[in-house]
C-alpha cells in the first residue's frame, strides 16, 4: 500500500470537469500504485481513516491521475476543499461480479459479446447493473434485449439510454 499526503481541490472551469472535486495524485505515486499503465484504474485502501474502495483513479494527462470525492465520501472524511487527507492505496483488483444472466444472453449474439467484451470493466458494470436492478423477469429479459440490440450496434451505456429512452420509460 503506498501512502502519500494530498489536498483536496476544485476544478473551476474544465470541461466536462467543471465543479468537480477531487484529489490529485502526482504520477510518481500513481506508477508506484500500478506501474507502466496509463488508462483509468481502481484503488482501495484509506483515505486518512476511512476505508474505500473501487475508487476511479482518473489519468489527467503527463501522467498525473485524479480521485472525484463526491458528498457521501467528502462526509465520511469530514473534510471539503482545502483540506489535507491522509491516503494509503493500492490497486483495487477486486472483481466486478457482473449479472450471470446477462453474460449467458449477451455471448449468443457475437457481435454484441465482441463490443461488450471490448468495454472497461466499470462500463460492463453500467450494463448490468441496470439488469440486476430491474425485480421483474420480464423487466429483466426486455433490459436485456435492449443491451443486446445496443452492443450490436456498439453503442455506449449512455448512447443505449439515449437512443432506447421509449422503450426503457416502458420498463420503469
Amino acid at each position: 500500500m503506498i501512502s502519500f499526503e494530498a489536498t483536496i481541490q476544485k476544478f473551476g472551469n474544465m470541461g466536462e470537469k467543471t465543479g468537480w472535486i477531487y484529489i490529485a495524485v502526482p504520477v510518481d505515486i500513481a506508477v508506484q500504485i500500478k506501474p507502466n499503465y496509463k488508462k483509468s484504474y481502481r484503488v482501495k485502501g484509506f483515505i486518512d481513516k476511512v476505508t474505500v474502495q473501487s475508487l476511479a483513479m482518473l489519468p489527467m494527462g503527463v501522467g498525473n491521475y485524479i480521485i472525484a470525492t463526491n458528498a457521501n465520501l467528502r462526509k465520511a472524511i469530514n473534510k471539503s476543499v482545502g483540506a489535507k487527507v491522509k491516503l494509503q492505496l493500492q490497486e483495487d483488483d477486486d472483481l466486478i461480479k457482473l449479472s450471470p444472466i446477462l453474460l449467458e444472453c449477451i455471448a449468443e449474439v457475437e457481435e454484441a459479446k465482441i463490443y461488450f467484451d471490448s468495454l472497461l470493466p466499470s462500463h460492463k458494470q453500467y450494463y448490468s447493473n441496470w439488469v440486476k436492478a430491474a425485480k421483474q423477469e420480464q423487466v429483466i429479459a426486455a433490459r436485456i434485449a435492449i443491451i443486446i440490440k445496443a452492443c450490436s450496434q456498439k453503442l455506449t451505456y449512455s448512447e443505449m439510454m439515449w437512443q432506447y429512452k421509449k422503450e426503457r420509460d416502458l420498463l420503469n
